[in-house]
């Protein structure tokens, strides 16, 4: 059980190339067979594991131990179980959703969505920054393939804006790690949390800029304000299943902030304990009322999803930023029913766009009546992501309200409840228009012919969605209880520390 930690890195990397084989000389039937597989398989892992990360250790898995010394290690403990998990969970819906049809208009669908979340699981696990770079790019090049396969047109611009901004990103990151190793010998983040502590007084503002780089490079891949630019349209532009695990890639970023942050600038730091906390949460906070704007003035209801994405990322840097057990225990919590609302709001949207013919998705009344499950899956994931009772979104914002520090409950409250309050009219009003609005003659919106119809598997992947979404309204008392340790766990990171450095073999600084 000690190699469990590799499964699922290594189960989606072995399922896409077996695919990727297979696909040229078999039907849909055998790659969607063989992907189902692999998940299966890539789920009872991360249950494993989670149940494994609850008993409150943590675990160093060596990939390397050469003649040089070098270690390059992955970590397990209660915040990488549980994101593996939240991806898997989000994986099985949008699998679900792809199989209905669309895979078959996608070439080489099934095996780079394997390798994307090969990708997504390894920067969740690894323990290494360098490493952390490595999966990013694992992730970015499986999602460029997901994005333009069979695109055209406006989606290819929203495509290739996406990849410029991403290599950018990814070059800064680059020159940020090459800075870092030229200045603190180790890309280790356990041994660069004890190295950081000790930077002489002199080097302190250099590695203040490389760490600041770093930031920026994790704001850019959460789409923080004002490197959000790229978010909107690439989600609303993807196609429906692949926009829905795009939902994680975002909290990819956030999970780097709040593992270095907890390392970096957390008790044990010296110098650079709180570093960048309070930009964070002001960034955050006004990253949240972008994106409830944004949902006011969509035009079209994937517009929306896509920030209410962004809007939910704010939430959770103003969670983080704020540095407290409670707050990033309510984060975490938030954190995976945002993914799952958020998700199942791309496919809604989808669903629509099909029942309403030329009309798409478009936020305007038109000649034909929606039939009532539509509706009903768009009640309660607006409800969700708005945060209203009594679905978990009002439980993870509630939470976190109650956990705010006393110096910082105006601005705090002020830009959640005015955020929360105008994304509840952006989707009311879109609502209105779609499912209650009606005009006797749009002769440009009102044929659905050609269109094929929503299939029960498309219903059942949303469906799905919303169960995840209210188990954890049913059940909150298990899930705040292992976030709550998992919170805890992160702001004790001496423990981290030390099984690293018991694992690893150590590089002398320079």
């Amino acid at each position: 059980m000690q190699h469990l930690v590799l499964a699922p890195i290594v189960l989606p990397l072995v399922t896409g190339a077996i695919l990727l084989m297979l696909e040229r000389r078999h039907d849909v039937r055998v790659l969607r067979s063989g992907a189902w597989i692999g998940l299966a398989l890539l789920l009872a892992a991360a249950v494993a594991l989670v149940a494994r990360a609850d008993g409150g250790g943590i675990e160093a898995y060596l990939l390397g131990d050469w003649p040089s010394r070098l270690g390059i290690a992955l970590m397990l403990d209660r915040l990488s179980a549980l994101m593996v998990l939240t991806t898997t969970l989000l994986a099985i819906p949008a699998l679900l959703y792809a199989c209905a049809g669309w895979d078959r208009r996608a070439l080489h669908f099934h095996a780079l969505f394997q390798i994307q979340l090969a990708g997504l699981n390894g920067a969740f696990l690894t323990g290494d920054i360098f490493n952390l770079f490595v999966f990013f790019e694992v992730m970015l090049i499986a999602s460029y393939g997901l994005l333009l396969s069979g695109a055209r047109g406006e989606r290819i611009a929203a495509g290739m804006h996406y990849v410029v901004f991403n290599i950018a990103a990814s070059t800064l990151f680059l020159i940020a790690l090459g800075l870092l190793y030229g200045m603190l010998g180790s890309l280790n983040m356990a041994e660069l949390a004890v190295r950081v502590a000790a930077v002489a007084p002199e080097d302190v503002a250099l590695v203040r800029v490389t760490l600041g780089l770093l930031l920026v490079v994790f704001c850019a891949k959460a789409a923080l304000l004002p490197m959000y630019l790229w978010l909107p349209e690439t989600y609303a532009r993807a196609p429906a299943a692949v926009a829905a695990l795009f939902v994680i890639m975002t909290k990819v970023g956030l999970y780097a902030l709040l593992r270095t942050g907890s390392l970096w600038f957390g008790d044990m730091a010296g110098p650079f304990e709180g570093f960048a906390r309070g930009p964070l949460l002001v960034l955050g906070m006004a990253t949240m009322l972008l994106g409830s704007l944004g949902v006011v003035g969509a035009l079209r209801l994937r517009i929306a999803a896509a920030y209410l994405v962004l809007m939910s990322a704010g939430t959770l840097f103003v969670a983080f930023a704020l540095a407290q057990p409670g707050t990033i225990a309510a984060g975490l919590y938030y954190l995976p029913q945002s993914c799952f609302a958020a998700a199942a709001l791309f496919l809604v949207a989808h669903i629509v766009q099909r029942q309403r013919g030329r009309a798409g998705d478009r936020v305007l009344p038109t000649g034909l009546a929606l039939p009532l499950q539509t509706g009903l899956l768009f009640m309660v994931t607006a409800l969700a992501l708005v945060g209203l009772p009594p679905l978990s979104g009002f439980i993870g914002k509630f939470l976190m309200l109650a956990a705010v520090p006393a110096g910082d409950i105006g601005w705090v409250y002020f830009s959640v409840l005015a955020s929360s309050l105008l994304a509840l009219v952006g989707l009311s009003r879109s609502g209105s228009r779609l499912f209650w609005r009606t005009v006797e003659d749009q002769r440009d919106t009102d044929s659905v012919d050609g269109q094929p119809r929503v299939t029960r598997m498309e219903f059942a992947a949303t469906a799905l969605l919303l169960a995840l979404v209210v188990a954890m309204s049913v059940f909150p008392a298990p899930v705040l209880r292992y976030t709550t340790a998992t919170a805890e766990q992160l702001l004790a990171p001496a423990d981290y520390v030390r099984e690293v450095r018991a694992t690893t073999p150590q590089v002398r600084a320079p």
